[in-house]
């Protein structure tokens, strides 16, 4: 038989033709040792920018500094007060106390002590005035404002130029009808 021309299939797969190659190693390894030397070159770079860690030392803090700085809870007032401003007659059983700091503890008390019947009356007199509405506030906010506002004033403010009363708590507060 006459010869044949070898297909084309048979023509890809002779031997003259020369085989694919694989990856280029070369390539490959100075790739990767350029970007382990960037990587190198930006830690160094960003290592040597970054600020310093601070020291963990701690201040030293004189306890007589910590104690007049803490607060202290002064009682204020436990008493029932009445009020007439629904048209009923309602009793108010209310527990005032002061939180002040240490070092304002002794003026406070002292202030306390010689206008005690002056501190009931404005105390009483903010529970007359209030709405009824005011006294049954879940956080009794209206009240404690009036209160903080109206001892502020009587206690003043201390030598830095702060108020000497640092907040009004009241624990209890709780009012049913008289009659």
């Amino acid at each position: 038989m006459a010869e044949q021309k070898p297909t084309k299939i048979e023509a890809e797969q002779s031997p003259s033709t020369p085989a694919k190659k694989g990856l280029p190693i070369k390539a490959v390894a100075i790739v990767a040792a350029i970007m382990a030397g960037e990587g190198a070159a930006v830690f160094l770079v960003a290592r040597s920018t970054s600020p310093s860690p601070a020291s963990a030392e701690t201040p030293v803090v004189i306890k007589d500094q910590v104690d007049q700085e803490s607060t202290v809870e002064i009682p204020l007032v436990a008493e029932k007060f009445q009020n007439l401003q629904t048209g009923r007659v309602w009793i108010w059983d209310a527990e005032i106390v002061l939180k002040v700091k240490l070092k304002n503890q002794a003026v406070v008390e002292k202030a306390m002590e010689s206008k005690k019947a002056e501190i009931v009356e404005g105390v009483s007199m903010i529970f007359r005035r209030a709405q009824h509405a005011q006294l049954k506030e879940p956080g009794l906010e209206t009240v404690s404002r009036q209160l903080t506002a109206y001892l502020a004033g009587l206690f003043g403010k201390d030598a830095d130029g702060h108020e000497r009363l640092e907040r009004i708590v009241i624990p209890k507060c709780r009012g049913f009808p008289a009659d």
